[in-house]
């Protein structure tokens, strides 16, 4: 049945309302106010287990970003898959996507760079707050950073706009603890669904800007961005194996109470 829920959707269809949170709102906004022509940061923290949930929070993000000609710094601090995944998103989205949007490609270098994945996150994290070229002289591919027209004038958290981190672990908590209170950059963030609860302290302490959670929050942004895609797609195979799952709990119990208690 949970089969049956899964595939049927995908072929027949099963759109769902969008309901947009304020929190999607919220993170939705400030990047829309953020200067065109600016710098942001753009986190990959998730590992390849989660990319159904949390990639088209990373796509509409880049979606965003790039239709306000923003300049996109990524890096990761998962060792495993993050750097990976942050070069096959960025340069399926630079050569596909923008080319049908703008009709010419996004450059590596001069409209996004990869600085990729140094090990002691926390080191990492506090160090960028005096210097980019001390934690990553090279990006990704071993390049040095100042050969790149991105990085010109560009060397610390007071030079870049924004900080959006697409997490599916605990790592949003030093940014926040670290980046936001000790060196003052405005976050959001994009996490997984049963990571989302815990995040809304911060939003509440206004330490956090906005706050995507889950498939649900990737389809709000999706719709914000006005560009539905994995997130929107996946809605309604979830929603459907949901109310198979809630049926049979139903079902399960009422066989319970009309069968009786067995010795």
């Amino acid at each position: 049945m949970v089969l049956l829920a899964t595939i049927i959707p995908f072929i027949a269809g099963f759109p769902q309302p969008i309901h947009i949170s304020k929190e999607s709102r919220d993170l939705y906004d400030w990047v829309e106010n953020i200067p065109d022509g600016s710098t942001i940061l753009l986190t990959f923290d998730y590992y390849p287990s989660t990319i159904a949930e949390v990639e088209p929070m990373s796509r509409a993000a880049i979606k965003q970003c790039w239709r306000k000609n923003l300049k996109l710094i990524t890096l990761s601090t998962v060792p495993l898959g993050g750097p990976n995944i942050a070069e096959r998103v960025l340069n399926d989205m630079a050569t596909g996507w923008a080319v049908e949007e703008f009709g010419e490609e996004k450059k590596y270098g001069i409209d996004f760079i990869n600085l990729g994945y140094k090990p002691d996150y926390k080191a990492v994290i506090l160090g960028m707050g005096d210097s980019f070229r001390r934690i990553y002289p090279t990006d990704f591919a071993g390049v040095s950073l100042d050969s790149f027209p991105i990085m010109r004038d560009i060397d610390r958290y007071e030079d870049v706009e924004f900080l959006f981190i697409i997490s599916d672990n605990g790592i949003v908590d030093e940014w926040i603890t670290i980046a936001n209170r000790q060196f003052g950059i405005p976050i959001g963030s994009g996490v997984t669904a049963v990571m989302a609860p815990k995040f809304y302290s911060y939003l509440q302490s206004r330490q956090m800007v906005g706050l995507l959670g889950g498939m649900k929050g990737a389809s709000e942004y999706e719709n914000l961005v006005g560009a539905e895609g994995m997130a929107t797609l996946f809605m309604g195979p979830q929603s459907t194996v949901h109310l198979i799952i809630i049926l049979f709990i139903l079902v399960g119990n009422a066989a319970y109470f009309i069968g009786g208690r067995k010795p």
